[in-house]
């Protein structure tokens, strides 16, 4: 029987649970789509399940939320091989194997075609990172042009994304950070004003005009200021849990959410990614309109290393693995 090279955790713990194996290349049924991975990114979803923070995962499992790759075999006729094809959410790295491999196997109906000429790092930066900018800016905020758009955790490879795109779109954009050092990062990404957070902005940015959609990627922490930062009538969508803290307890939601201020979220799923448009963002990348932030690449085999990167929140970017 072939096999294939994939990183598989048995056990929850640090970086180095993570442990390179040789397992059998899936053989797909109708339905199915076998993948061989080029590049998948990496998530903060998938530290957490690392740590054992996701309770209905079970070990053994290969992580991964994402992974691009070409067609090896699809059965059911969706696909030809060859094709390129992009996949996320949906179960894949917690309910079955995922982007840490050689080869994953997901389902079809949540697989994307493209046409795309764009390299393998470039295009394993996409799937998760575009879906999360996207649907958090148009599903949840419905992001207009002339809107004020204040990004909480701006380094963040979701938060750079998103503020490229709602520059793109007409939209005044402020992000902040926790080190000045990382300004030039964010304006070069489309922020036209940063703020340095020290966990608390309200004041500065209402005084700075005030915003009238909030993208929370910090987490609960943060939260409780992040609405204060928006304006009357504003939105403040909950997507981002890079603080760390999962849950909010003893809340007065009268005195938690300020008056006339919407509280939205976006958790996107397989229909969330098959609803974005990442043939026309591809394209947009390709036309150098669109920047996609990659921090660092890394082969399979440091896995470790990238995972480790991905914890200190050292990359200033998506962090891409790419196969040999």
């Amino acid at each position: 029987m072939s096999k294939m090279l994939a990183a598989v955790i048995r056990v929850p713990g640090g970086p180095e649970v993570l442990k390179l194996e040789q397992l059998p290349i899936p053989k797909p049924a109708k339905g199915e789509v076998l993948i061989k991975v080029k590049a998948c990114g990496l998530n903060r979803s998938e530290l957490f399940t690392r740590q054992g923070h996701s309770p209905g995962v079970k070990f053994p499992r290969v992580l991964g939320i994402e992974a691009v790759g070409v067609v090896e075999e699809a059965p059911g006729g969706e696909f030809l091989k060859g094709d390129i094809v992009a996949t996320a959410m949906g179960g894949i790295g917690r309910d079955f194997d995922g982007g840490y491999a050689e080869y994953c196997m997901p389902p079809a109906s949540q697989v994307q075609k493209l046409k795309t000429s764009l390299a393998w790092d470039v295009l394993g930066a996409m799937p998760e990172m575009l879906q999360t900018a996207w649907g958090s800016l148009f599903t949840s905020l419905k992001i207009q042009r002339g809107d004020r758009l204040l990004i909480r955790g701006g380094t963040s490879s979701v938060g750079l994304a998103a503020a490229a795109i709602a520059k793109k779109h007409g939209a005044f954009v402020a992000s902040t950070s926790r080190s000045a050092s990382r300004e030039s990062l964010l304006k070069s990404s489309g922020a036209d004003l940063v703020f340095i957070d020290d966990g608390s902005i309200a004041a500065k940015a209402q005084e700075a005009g005030g915003f009238n959609k909030v993208l929370e990627l910090i987490g609960t922490t943060t939260l409780h200021d992040s609405l204060r930062a928006a304006t009357p009538g504003g939105i403040v969508c909950q997507t981002g849990i890079v603080g760390n803290s999962w849950t909010l307890s003893n809340i007065n939601p009268m005195e938690f959410i300020p008056s006339s201020v919407c509280l939205t979220c976006y958790a996107g799923g397989t229909a969330e990614f098959l609803a974005t448009p990442l043939q026309d963002l591809v394209e947009q990348v390709e036309e150098g309109t669109l920047k996609v932030p990659i921090g660092r690449t890394f082969k399979l085999e440091e896995i470790v290393e990238a995972h480790e990167c991905m914890e200190s929140n050292s990359a200033g970017g998506k962090i891409v693995i790419l196969m040999n």
